[in-house]
């Protein structure tokens, strides 16, 4: 017999959304003991699967599209959520409690979840549109950029963030030519410090990766399929792909148009609850207030998009617990395994655990004033398992303790 049996009642929840926020989420209700209906509209026509692995291992071919799945599809069946696949939802009714559907179909809810994500930024520049330029968002994006790899061709990678150098990465150890183009002065300014800019540059230059800054992107170049970039300076770069990672929006029109409050985000209460509170959103698209910081945000980030869907289905199952959490990411490239602990905005001081000059290992401790913010740690796992924890308990770090590898992790934490 079926562990699960539910009784269905009129309550239906429907869920806008098929990727991390929206898998949890679903999942979490019946966890919670929602018995009603469950319905989980995803864009895309595949069951939900994970996103990091994309610039990385799926890009590199190292795992296949079932390899990323959050679940198999029997696990869903087994909870009886129901799947609609391969639809888009453009529009919500409020007033009759209903969504439409891209082919006119329309369904009723009785509780709403908003998690829709982010959706690449894109760029308007002459030669955007040639076969050979491609993002990096979706499975489907995969497949594109996967055409124009393989050893011996040449990428270009614009945008140096994080997806930026995943990716350049992927296709270096793929034996490709790669350059990463950044139009600011250094690679992850608008996330990281001076001192993690230059030791990720240092890393890919010694791996072979070209890396220009202050780059601005003249055109794209190429009859039907692209053949290389020309920056603004004059310099020719040939390309049989071009990777754009630029960035990403809050996908909030469906929230927009239906009237609901939207800055940076979808801004919801501590309880994942809209200003509507039939519906609630989590994840990407959502701007919350976070308590350990006392203030805002929107983060896009895997971990953020579970814990806040958890909160999401309390809170529809009527169980109302605020949501505390803090902030954590990662990122791999090379042997590198990069885990951050907290928010770094607004830091004053820098302080280093060990050498970003030689070597690849070492930990980066964000300060204002006297409080410790953020922790990034490379092959660093146990100062991230520390930081980590004691963060989220209020405690700081002696920075001079930090700064001395002779100490140990467990005697530099203060309340």
């Amino acid at each position: 017999m079926n562990k699960y049996v539910f009784f269905m009642t009129m309550e239906h929840c429907v869920i806008i959304g098929g990727s991390h926020a929206g898998a949890q989420l679903a999942t979490s209700l019946r966890q919670e003991g929602w018995k009603g209906r469950v319905s989980l509209i995803g864009a895309e026509p595949i069951l939900p699967y994970h996103r990091p692995p994309l610039s990385k291992a799926a890009l590199s071919g190292e795992k296949s599209d079932g390899d990323l799945l959050i679940r198999p599809a029997d696990f869903y069946e087994k909870l009886q959520i129901d799947l609609i696949l391969g639809s888009e939802v453009i529009a919500i009714d409020r007033g009759e409690k209903k969504v439409v559907l891209h082919d006119g179909g329309e369904i009723r809810y009785s509780k709403l979840a908003l998690t829709t994500g982010a959706k690449v930024r894109k760029i308007s520049i002459p030669g955007c549109e040639l076969q050979g330029v491609c993002y990096l968002r979706g499975l489907g994006d995969v497949h594109q950029v996967r055409k124009h790899v393989g050893p011996g061709k040449s990428a270009v990678v614009i945008g140096g963030g994080y997806i930026g150098l995943e990716s350049a990465a992927s296709m270096r150890k793929m034996g490709m030519d790669v350059t990463v183009l950044e139009a600011l002065p250094r690679v992850l300014e608008r996330v990281t410090s001076h001192e993690i800019s230059a030791f990720y540059t240092r890393v890919h230059e010694e791996e072979g990766t070209r890396i220009i800054t202050h780059a601005t992107v003249e055109t794209i170049e190429g009859d039907k399929r692209v053949t290389g970039v020309r920056l603004a300076d004059g310099r020719m770069l040939p390309a049989d792909v071009v990777l754009i990672g630029v960035g990403v929006l809050p996908a909030t029109e469906l929230a927009e148009t239906a009237k609901l409050e939207v800055d940076n985000g979808i801004v919801v209460d501590e309880f994942a609850r809209t200003c509507d509170h039939n519906i609630v959103a989590a994840g990407d698209c959502t701007n919350h207030f976070n308590p350990i910081y006392n203030k805002r945000f929107r983060l896009e980030s895997v971990q953020n998009a579970n814990d806040q869907a958890k909160i999401a289905a309390k809170t529809l199952c009527g169980k109302l617990v605020a949501y505390r959490t803090l902030p954590w990411f990662w990122s791999d490239q090379y042997d590198l395994k990069l885990q951050i602990a907290g928010i770094s905005q607004g830091f004053d001081t820098v302080v280093l655990r060990g050498d970003t000059n030689t070597g690849r290992s070492f930990a980066a401790f964000y300060f204002s004033g006297d409080r410790l913010l953020a922790v990034d740690a490379i092959n660093r796992p146990k100062e991230f398992m520390m930081a980590k924890r004691f963060l989220a308990e209020g405690k700081t770090a002696d920075p001079n303790k930090l700064a001395d590898e002779n100490v140990n992790t467990t005697e530099i934490f203060v309340d």
